[in-house]
């Protein structure tokens, strides 16, 4: 791995991790110390963040981390239940082992937090959008992964958030495994909102 692409990668690993909020500003320097290399890598690094989004360039400021912005959080919100509402009406069509694979899911979220328990969320949703069959689809949900990867730590911090997740994820699996789509599709919508005001900060 080049020094910038070690740059790349621990800058923005620590963006989508909550590491480095939005609203911080971050220099060259201190990354660049951070990882006992020149600045030239980490100039570079920090010029591919930028062209993503992440990171904003104040010429002998430094950077400055971009807030995940309130119209952002709405449209991936709006997008995942678009995406995972037609994946209920697929799953519920053609169940499959779609249901008790969410339900094993489920069964090993207690207890995780943080990083853990953002990727097994992550993972019980991309199961049910897997269940589609539907290969453009679940890469179109993949595309969302840095962002809601971002959104998500917000929605990870607090027990009580956590517990009120996995229960809802219960709920879902239990739906799709009833072939109840009505319920199925209230209790994702529930799920959907709640991460939406939770990120909020309601």
């Amino acid at each position: 791995m080049s020094a910038s692409e070690r740059a790349y990668r621990h800058v923005k690993d620590r963006i989508l991790d909550g590491s480095l909020p939005g609203g911080e500003l971050i220099s060259e320097g201190e990354i660049a110390e951070a990882l006992e290399m020149s600045r030239t890598p980490v100039r570079a690094a920090f010029g591919q963040l930028e062209a993503e989004g992440l990171l904003r360039l104040y010429p002998k400021r430094g950077a400055l981390v971009v807030p995940v912005s309130a119209s952002e959080t709405e449209a991936v919100m709006e997008t995942r239940w678009v995406i995972e509402r037609y994946a209920i009406e697929r799953v519920i069509e053609r169940p499959g082992d779609v249901p008790a694979a969410l339900a094993a899911s489920v069964q090993q979220q207690p207890g995780l937090e943080g990083k853990a328990f953002v990727e097994a969320d992550r993972e019980f949703h991309r199961a049910l959008v897997a269940g589609t069959g539907n290969e453009i689809l679940l890469a179109l949900y993949d595309s969302l992964r840095d962002r809601q990867r971002r959104m998500a730590h917000a929605t990870a911090r607090r027990a009580e958030i956590r517990d009120r997740s996995i229960r809802e994820h219960g709920e879902l699996a239990d739906a799709l495994a009833a072939g109840d789509r009505e319920l199925a599709e209230r209790v994702l919508r529930q799920h959907l909102d709640g991460a939406l005001a939770t990120i909020r900060g309601r």
